[in-house]
């Protein structure tokens, strides 16, 4: 009812980790989360004094401040001008201490920075970690693929996928060999998983609306998008950095996903920072931070009724809030891609750049 939930106190009992266990070592037990996650939680809780659950809160939340600091200067190296956006976000104060996703965050950010600054090993190094802390920045081989192939560099992007690939092994053999079942079980949850909060499954299902093979519908729906975006970046003159197309990919993964997490605005805050390139495009911003930061109470007010509270949100208000919160996300979406095209990006002849992606020679590109 207060909208203050966080994972973080509550696993550390129901997961053992107040009693020291390790946190891939009791199968159905184990941590739903990748490796580094598991670590992290585990290290963190073995320096919990008295083995409180507050203490472990506290730390925690102290980790995760200062890595929210750590994205914001990272976002300002990029992005001077509106770094300030990336402290302020409502939505995303809200999110902070819900659980562990700002460590895969920082990695993931330190990625894009080193990939746009030509550092490709250490940029393949930190997205290997960041896929190993959460598996949501695997959606970035899309665009680093497309901008290999735009600069008819291939084998740089092979290079680039093996160092990814090494690193995630290192990473992962050592507990998926020794306890699989608990290194496959985040992995186990998330493919089969039904409609689940805030996505546009649940909501569809919530008002009526329902879908078989969701599962299917929800890839289909990813192809579709990442084919539209890949017209979109064909249309660009210029190869765009990674940094300005991050948000767009990752905004349409979540958008179509059997999930929507409230701490999953953290992601999208610092790539849509950096993605904005005109101030004209402030307004689109907090069109869809206020969507977020409304649903961000929607949710906890939907499970207060859920768990029996006497007040709290009914299931069809909570489904329409949660699609205008995707509808906001596509809105600010929009927003860059029309930005992306009237900013130079836009070739003379849309059609005559298609016909060049499907018969010219690679050296015709930047």
């Amino acid at each position: 009812m207060h909208a203050c939930y966080s994972d973080i106190p509550a696993l550390f009992g129901e997961r053992g980790l107040k009693d020291g266990a390790w946190a891939f070592g009791s199968g159905e037990s184990s941590v739903e989360y990748p490796v580094v996650t598991g670590v992290i939680m585990w290290v963190l809780a073995k320096i919990t004094p008295d083995k409180s659950a507050t203490a472990y809160f506290y730390i925690n939340a102290i980790a995760l401040s200062l890595l929210f600091i750590a994205c914001a200067l990272l976002v300002r190296r990029v992005r001077p001008e509106y770094a300030h956006l990336a402290l302020v976000a409502p939505a995303a104060i809200g999110s902070l201490f819900i659980n562990w996703d700002m460590w895969a965050i920082i990695s993931m950010l330190a990625a894009i920075y080193w990939f746009d600054r030509k550092n490709f090993d250490y940029s393949a190094l930190a997205l290997g970690v960041s896929i190993s802390t959460k598996f949501m920045p695997i959606f970035l081989i899309f665009p680093i693929l497309f901008i290999f192939w735009r600069r008819s560099e291939l084998g740089k992007f092979l290079r680039f996928s093996a160092v990814t690939l090494t690193t995630f092994l290192v990473i992962n053999l050592p507990v998926a060999l020794t306890t699989p079942q608990a290194w496959w079980r985040f992995y186990d949850l998330n493919l089969n998983r039904g409609p689940d909060w805030g996505s546009i499954w649940y909501s569809l299902s919530a008002l009526g609306i329902n879908l078989a093979n969701v599962n299917y519908l929800s890839i289909l729906l990813l192809l579709v998008g990442f084919a539209a975006i890949s017209i979109y970046l064909l249309e660009l003159r210029s190869t765009p950095t990674l940094a300005s197309t991050s948000f767009t990919v990752l905004a349409t993964v979540m958008c179509v996903s059997k999930v929507y997490s409230p701490q999953y605005v953290l992601w999208l805050l610092p790539l849509a920072v950096i993605a904005l390139s005109n101030r004209k495009d402030l307004y689109a911003f907090w069109i869809w931070q206020g969507a977020e930061a409304v649903y961000h109470i929607a949710i906890w007010q939907h499970l207060a009724v859920i768990t029996d509270a006497k007040f709290g949100l009914p299931l069809n208000l909570y489904a329409l809030i949660s699609l205008i919160r995707i509808a906001a996300t596509l809105y600010f979406v929009a927003v860059l891609v029309r930005r992306g095209l009237a900013s130079g990006g836009q070739s003379l002849d849309s059609h005559r750049s298609l016909r060049e992606f499907l018969f010219a020679s690679a050296d015709k590109y930047p």
